[in-house]
């Protein structure tokens, strides 16, 4: 029987690659998004707007009824852009709702499981802007708590057999990327040029260090962050 994986929205951009991906091994995935899946999508979609606590919790307990699930990648993820002095209270609730409160939600539908079962894998898709990036302060914040969240989990969880670990992607070339990142801006130019492998990322280049991750043979790495960024980061850091 396949291996039962859940990706939280999953139905667009690194989502779907994601998805797409973890078929491709041999999984059967769910996906939850607020919107449609485009393309070949996933072997279920639920329709549900995770930053509602309420319905998160109703359609990952739904999922947790029909059997174990082996793998759950924490993706749903929003931005919202804006100097310090003009970040809105309301965007900080709406921001960590989507972006952190899911994986919480999520993972205590399904660890139970996990742990009966001795095994299971949980990813968090975060960001390179945890190592900072203008613009950025609350979902930094939120992507930040998610890869503190990670690390405590992996502690908690590892006597079970049960992985935690982060993707921190960036720059990936989404339809997200474009939208926050005009591509006829400056600052978009800058950040394209400043990327040591001379493209931007891709979904499928998320998608593999993913995949990595919810092996059942990466069972000995936990508690990590990968930097899926072409370089960037490391050219930062000799910055």
């Amino acid at each position: 029987m396949s291996r039962r994986a859940v990706v939280t929205g999953g139905a667009r951009g690194i989502g779907a690659a994601i998805v797409a991906r973890l078929r491709a091994d041999g999984c059967h995935v769910t996906a939850l998004d607020i919107v449609e899946p485009e393309g070949a999508g996933p072997d279920r979609f639920v329709q549900v707007d995770l930053a509602d606590a309420p319905a998160a919790r109703a359609a990952c307990a739904e999922i947790a009824a029909q059997g174990p699930v082996a793998c759950l990648v924490n993706n749903v993820g929003i931005v919202a852009p804006a100097p310090l002095e003009a970040v809105a209270l309301e965007d900080l609730d709406r921001l960590f709702h989507v972006n952190l409160r899911p994986s919480l939600i999520a993972a205590q539908a399904f660890v139970p499981a996990m742990k009966a079962a001795g095994h299971g894998r949980i990813v968090m898709n975060t960001s390179r802007v945890t190592l900072g990036k203008e613009l950025r302060s609350l979902y930094s914040a939120t992507k930040g708590a998610a890869q503190s969240m990670a690390r405590t989990w992996a502690l908690e969880l590892a006597p079970f057999g049960i992985t935690v670990n982060c993707v921190a992607p960036g720059p990936i070339a989404t339809e997200a990327f474009w939208r926050n990142n005009p591509p006829e801006a400056a600052k978009t130019r800058a950040i394209v040029d400043k990327v040591p492998m001379r493209r931007m990322g891709t979904g499928e280049d998320v998608a593999q260090a993913v995949s990595f991750f919810c092996d059942a043979r990466s069972g000995f790495v936990t508690g990590q962050t990968v930097f899926v960024c072409g370089g960037v980061t490391v050219g930062l850091a000799g910055a």
